[in-house]
């Protein structure tokens, strides 16, 4: 059975979405990882998200997180300070990992804190002044009022 979608058809027919339907492509082709280390995303508020991967067996100074552009990387590599050990059975994986996170416009990266083998990253949504709705006053008389003109500086001035 064929699980992955051809985008061509809405690539020709659309103009400007084209970083869209990479993102859609990349996400099929991720899927198929092994999925190590799990992961929940959980949203704790419309403009707050909590990413928290499962790491037992590492520690803080093993994981590397960096945030660029709207992507995010976990990186862990653990030490090799094991080899004075034997073990009889090892079932903690601590294999290196690289887990990406793709995220949406505006979404900065804030804090990571690591308990219990537990990493969790804060993700917030901040929408820049210029994007926020802004209520334009009416004026009165027969000219229009222009924003940021010479005249409007002129009468804030005075």
């Amino acid at each position: 059975m064929r699980t992955d979608f051809d985008f061509t058809p809405y690539r020709r027919s659309t103009v400007g979405f084209d970083h869209l339907f990479d993102l859609l492509e990349k996400g099929q082709r991720s899927e198929t990882s092994d999925g190590y280390p799990a992961f929940d995303i959980v949203r704790e508020a419309d403009d707050r998200f909590r990413i928290t991967l499962a790491v037992p067996g590492f520690k803080p100074d093993e994981i590397e997180i960096v945030a660029q552009q709207n992507q995010l990387t976990v990186t862990g590599k653990p030490a090799e300070d094991d080899t004075k050990r034997t073990y009889l059975h090892r079932g903690i994986a601590r294999r290196p990992f690289e887990r990406r996170f793709q995220l949406a416009d505006y979404i900065e990266v804030g804090a990571a804190s690591f308990a219990e083998g537990l990493l969790a990253i804060e993700l917030n949504r901040v929408i820049p002044e210029a994007m926020k709705p802004r209520k334009i006053e009416i004026g009165s008389g027969s000219e229009p009022r222009r924003i940021g003109s010479s005249k409007d500086k002129a009468l804030e001035n005075a």
